[in-house]
């Protein structure tokens, strides 16, 4: 079946990447996936994908972690177990609040920062025990690997990706390459 077929384009400089990414956008063709050592900037933005929603995920995290922070301060500190601390009596939340600021902080931080984690890794269905999807060991190392679906048109994008500058052409059968 021609449409599980892929061209695994190589390159070993990330601007001659950036460069290729625009090209080949620029021909119309899709390109599946972008496999890179470290992070290139502006990469996103080249590909057309859209922009992610990742940081209103920490805010509302962080919303629940300050929630949690001033529930919990407010159920221990003054209703549960009331204590004159330093001469301060706990007759109220907003009395001692200033007192209560660096726990909301650290709360807030906790709260964003771990459940962040836990979303990025749903989010990109990275769990314990999952094998590995890279296609090539290298592009964990030094090389930068963009896979582009074949569509009856293998001889004029192969030789789109060789203008492009490209140190390897591979068509691989996708089917046969899930590991």
């Amino acid at each position: 079946m021609e449409a599980s077929k892929v061209i695994h384009a190589i390159y070993t400089d990330d601007d001659v990447l950036m460069s290729a990414v625009k090209t080949v956008k620029a021909e119309k063709h899709h390109i599946e996936e972008i496999y890179t050592p470290f992070p290139v900037h502006g990469l996103d933005r080249a590909m057309g994908l859209a922009p992610t929603r990742l940081a209103i995920t920490a805010f509302l995290y962080g919303c629940v972690g300050i929630s949690v922070a001033t529930l919990m301060m407010n159920f221990i500190m003054i209703e549960d177990w009331p204590q004159d601390i330093g001469g301060k009596p706990s007759f109220s939340y907003l009395e001692n609040m200033p007192a209560f600021v660096p726990i909301m902080f650290e709360l807030t931080v906790f709260f964003a920062a771990h459940l962040m984690v836990i979303t990025f890794y749903l989010r990109s269905r990275m769990w314990p025990f999952k094998k590995a999807e890279n296609p090539d060991p290298r592009t964990t190392d030094d090389h930068f690997l963009m896979e582009i679906a074949v569509h009856n048109n293998e001889e004029s994008l192969t030789n789109l990706l060789k203008d492009t500058g490209a140190v390897e052409i591979n068509i691989v059968d996708k089917d046969e390459d899930a590991h």
